[in-house]
Parts: structure tokens; sequence; C-alpha cells
């Protein structure tokens, strides 16, 4: 299992708190990501989603792009980076 930390910068401050929390419904319909938090601190976007075979972040990247696009209207030039991705120590360990 991966753990994953994604940024996006460039929200409008005015936005980020309600679009953090449409982030994180917008993910209710992915199930195949697990344990997904987005939250707003401040300045950016910070989504915290787990994934048994999404190694690099890549395809949560495309997906976090999608659900800002979708979820935070009149958001534009924002800017995303995988923040970090470590492995999950298995649970039969």
């Amino acid at each position: 299992m991966y753990q994953a930390t994604l940024i996006c910068k460039g929200v409008p401050t005015q936005l980020g708190q309600a679009g953090a929390i449409d982030v994180t419904e917008e993910f209710t319909h992915r199930p195949w990501h697990q344990n997904i938090h987005c939250e707003w601190e401040g300045q950016q976007l910070v989504l915290h989603a787990e994934s048994d075979w999404d190694s690099d972040g890549k395809v949560l990247l495309d997906e976090f792009s999608d659900a800002v696009s979708a979820c935070i209207v009149g958001t534009f030039g924002y800017c995303l980076e995988v923040k970090s991705v470590i492995v999950m120590p298995s649970a039969s360990s």
C-alpha cells in the first residue's frame, strides 16, 4: 500500500476551504483510492490518499487535477505536485 501527499497551489484563498471539502467528497466516487482527505492549509490544498498500486502518485495527481477543475470554479493556472509517496507497512508484517 502506498500513501501519497499532493499539493495544489494557485487556488484563490476565498475558495480554498470549501474547495477542500468538495475535492474530498469528489474522491468518494473514486474507490480505487482510499482514506482520502483534502485540506486547505492557508495557501494551498493538500491531498492525502492511499492506493495499492499508484507507486509514484501520478495517477492520483491526474485525478486531483480533474477534481480541482470540477469542484473549484474559477481556478485557473494552479500548480500541482507530488510532495511524497511512502510505502506503508503491510498489515501482515
